[in-house]
């Protein structure tokens, strides 16, 4: 339990103020306490969505963390949060509206604040695009993880040593993105396949772009240069948050439509996020359960594929995260299941 505290305290501290500010606002929308009570619920609600949504990535985090120095571990557990909170929860929702709506930031913020349901509109038309982004990054990271020959632990170990016997073809991955964007282009309604395929490809070049340049700088590093090394990592990391922040921004619509509710409601979902990423570092979790970062590459797998559906149909943000926590849950369980026996062995 002090374990926790120690790990979640400045989380538990924010949370309330991030709920007092729910209040206040609601308060100054509604002038009631009706109304600040619900935007409060809200609040707590968009919260816990973004952590079901995120623990994945929180694992990922840590595993790119560990390889870190600890100067590039701290930049990315401050500057990053205020990237991911500030950044994807308030700009990048406002330059949707802004590209979408050719109209200038502070209209933008003008129209999230005195015309909301305009405001999701806006950011709602551009949805498509989004999740095709989002979807291809995150299946080529995924791919990427299960197709190297150097990884050497397999938990669903007949399809794991299959996917891991293809690495020696070279761009399978990439050939295995493009085919399924064709295939939603030749399911998506007319009209909508153009953004769709474009906004995908642009993801995918996305994640070849970032890991270039992380191989760049990781060759730098034997050189000694290692502020750009660390450089390389925190900008992956950073595309990978974004990505990952994609469904969560826009499944809040769906509960409110006000970008400052959401800002709070998700930012503090963050928070736990970064908190879970230093504790599974610092207490070197990764290496005591040998599966659990199979369980979330699975997940991100799955994620990516549900952003791709949901530029045909609504999927609610509840199954996301669902059988996200399911894949990590029995990741998590044969980790300990194989301890037992490692340790009776």
């Amino acid at each position: 339990m002090r374990d926790l505290y120690h790990y979640f305290r400045w989380a538990f501290v924010l949370t309330g103020v991030g709920l007092a500010l729910a209040f206040w606002l609601g308060w100054g929308y509604s002038h009631s306490a009706a109304g600040a009570l619900s935007f409060l619920l809200i609040a707590a609600v968009l919260a816990v969505l973004e952590v079901s949504l995120s623990f994945d990535n929180a694992i990922v985090n840590a595993n790119r963390l560990k390889d870190m120095s600890p100067a590039w571990q701290h930049r990315f557990l401050t500057w990053g949060i205020i990237i991911a909170v500030f950044g994807m929860r308030i700009l990048f929702p406002l330059l949707i509206v802004v590209i979408a709506a050719g109209i200038g930031p502070l209209q933008a913020l003008d129209l999230a604040a005195t015309r909301p349901a305009e405001y999701a509109r806006i950011v709602g038309s551009a949805h498509v695009s989004i999740a095709a982004f989002g979807g291809a990054f995150l299946m080529m990271v995924a791919l990427t993880y299960f197709i190297d020959e150097g990884k050497e632990i397999d938990w669903i170990a007949a399809l794991e040593r299959r996917l891991r016997a293809c690495a020696s073809i070279r761009g399978l991955e990439i050939g295995f993105v493009l085919a399924v964007v064709l295939l939603f282009v030749w399911l998506l309604p007319p009209r909508t396949e153009g953004n769709f395929l474009f906004a995908a490809v642009a993801g995918l070049l996305t994640f070849l772009a970032v890991e270039v340049l992380g191989q760049v700088l990781d060759r730098a590093s034997l050189a000694a240069d290692t502020a750009r090394a660390g450089f390389g990592a925190f900008l992956y990391l950073e595309v990978l948050d974004a990505s990952f922040s994609f469904d969560g921004v826009i499944g809040a619509f769906a509960l409110t439509q006000n970008l400052f509710l959401i800002a709070i409601g998700l930012g503090i979902g963050a928070l736990y996020v970064r908190s879970m990423t230093i504790m599974l570092v610092e207490k070197n979790t990764l290496a005591e359960f040998r599966y659990l970062e199979h369980g979330a590459f699975w997940s991100i797998l799955i994620l990516s594929l549900i952003m791709f559906l949901q530029t045909m149909m609504h999927v609610p943000e509840v199954i996301t995260g669902l059988l996200g926590a399911a894949l990590i849950g029995l990741a998590f369980f044969s980790s300990l299941r194989f301890r037992r026996h490692h340790e009776a062995a």
